[in-house]
């Protein structure tokens, strides 16, 4: 077991009219008894940010540029050992931020996430279950997604690339694991997502995804991609999101969650070539 507590864990909550989820994730985390709490918010006009100066220690402003600078804004005020990176729309059940901190230490990682669930019985619910399933288990990963809880050290003094969207997650893990021979994992915790079912949502998403491709391609490419490594990224959506989850769920599961598992990818790639074009035209994401 850790010898750290929830009391020394540091939450950097990013938000941009988040109204849907906000109050409940930020009780959760209040009844947590995490050590602080800081959201950054990007000029949320539904409520979001009143909800938040309520609840939590110290709200600051996002300029909208992209995740890696909002999150580095967050980082800067933060003072515990460990930093949990959270979504506005994840809910902290009891008992699942210490499975995080003990999977950290014992498993002498420096960074690790957790495994998101979506209550709910009805049709996106299910599709969004299984695609997460499929994707994020247990176990040793290369990359790892929000929320992830790091050691607060190394995270300030090696944080996000202000200059990404939402690749994020994406740039760090790759850095870290190059200069710093950095560990990640999928945890044993348990957290659960609110106000993300509905089509729409799922386009949101989708296209969040999209953008991170483009901007890993982008980059990898110009620092010197061959052409199997381009093909590797190229697939990795259909591979990802289609594919693999289907793969992982038995028969039934699996026949009832390709129309959503195909409007995921059609849509990350269609967010992709979007992205892509505006790069060559030089207009912003």
């Amino acid at each position: 077991m850790s010898q750290f507590t929830n009391q020394d864990v540091s939450v950097v909550v990013c938000t941009q009219n988040s109204i849907s989820g906000i109050e409940a994730s930020l009780t959760s985390l209040r009844e947590s008894h995490v050590g602080e709490l800081v959201v950054v918010d990007a000029t949320s006009t539904d409520g979001t940010k009143e909800i938040a100066e309520k609840l939590a220690d110290l709200v600051l402003t996002d300029p909208g540029t992209g995740l890696g600078n909002a999150r580095n804004i967050g980082i800067e005020y933060t003072t515990k050992p460990l930093i949990l990176n959270w979504g506005s729309d994840n809910v902290l059940p009891p008992g699942e931020l210490k499975k995080m901190i003990d999977y950290l230490v014992t498993g002498g990682f420096q960074g690790v996430s957790a495994q998101t669930r979506i209550p709910g019985s009805d049709y996106l619910s299910k599709g969004l279950n299984t695609w997460r399933a499929g994707r994020f288990f247990e176990g040793q990963r290369a990359i790892i997604g929000t929320p992830t809880l790091f050691l607060g050290d190394l995270l300030r003094a090696h944080p996000y690339d202000s200059t990404r969207v939402f690749s994020d997650d994406s740039e760090l893990c790759e850095r870290w694991r190059a200069e710093l021979n950095a560990r990640f994992a999928i945890s044993d915790a348990e957290v659960t997502e609110v106000g993300k079912t509905s089509w729409k949502e799922i386009k949101i998403r989708a296209r969040m995804y999209g953008i991170s491709d483009n901007e890993v391609f982008r980059n990898g490419s110009s620092q010197g991609w061959g052409i199997r490594r381009k093909i590797k990224s190229l697939a990795h959506p259909l591979i990802a999101d289609f594919v693999t989850p289907a793969k992982s769920a038995d028969v039934g599961k699996s026949i009832r969650a390709l129309p959503f598992l195909g409007f995921f990818t059609m849509n990350r790639y269609a967010a992709w070539a979007t992205s892509a074009i505006k790069d060559v035209r030089g207009d912003a994401n």
